[in-house]
């Protein structure tokens, strides 16, 4: 794997980025205070525009490691959303995305362009031979958008990941640079 962390990508319509401590009235506005988006998520809603301020200082100090890999969505100039390696497995040059959009950016195909230009970056520049997600199994509109970006759905795991709804059923997507020659 390539430690070449967080490059900002450009597509049709929106620009994947570093966050930077001056987005945090938007990803609150936007996104993280939303109980609905957060619905699946492991972490709750945020009570205040300083717990997203929190959130985004640990992140903007990350990203003098190498290795993370965390973009804010933005799209018509506004931050809307997020996308992320949540983990990584260094010596099997595999990684786990994850994201979050805001719910007025839901349904116009804006997770699936961002997730397609996540994928091409983590495959053909930082090395990874393998990119996977993760949903629950109660939210299959996230799953739709893993397929769309060409993932292929791999199986559900019974009762193996905990999210705000507490323990659910998670089904496991992934696409490797082998699929990539066929």
């Amino acid at each position: 794997m390539n430690p070449i962390g967080t490059k900002t990508i450009q597509t049709e319509r929106l620009l994947l980025r570093p966050f930077q401590l001056e987005d945090a009235s938007a990803m609150f506005k936007n996104w993280s205070s939303d109980a609905e988006v957060t619905h699946y998520l492991t972490w709750l809603p945020h009570e205040s525009v300083e717990v997203t301020k929190e959130n985004l200082k640990r992140w903007v100090d990350g990203y003098q490691n190498p290795l993370q890999f965390k973009w804010a969505i933005v799209f018509n100039n506004e931050v809307v959303g997020s996308i992320d390696v949540v983990h990584l497995e260094e010596k099997l040059d595999a990684v786990e995305i994850g994201y979050a959009l805001s719910r007025k950016c839901w349904e116009k195909g804006i997770m699936t362009e961002a997730l397609i230009a996540v994928i091409d970056y983590l495959l053909e520049e930082a090395g990874c031979n393998r990119v996977a997600a993760r949903h629950d199994v109660n939210n299959p509109a996230s799953g739709k958008v893993m397929l769309k970006a060409g993932m292929t759905y791999e199986g559900t795991l019974r009762q193996y990941g905990k999210n705000n709804q507490g323990i659910c059923d998670m089904a496991y997507y992934s696409i490797i640079k082998a699929d990539r020659l066929k």
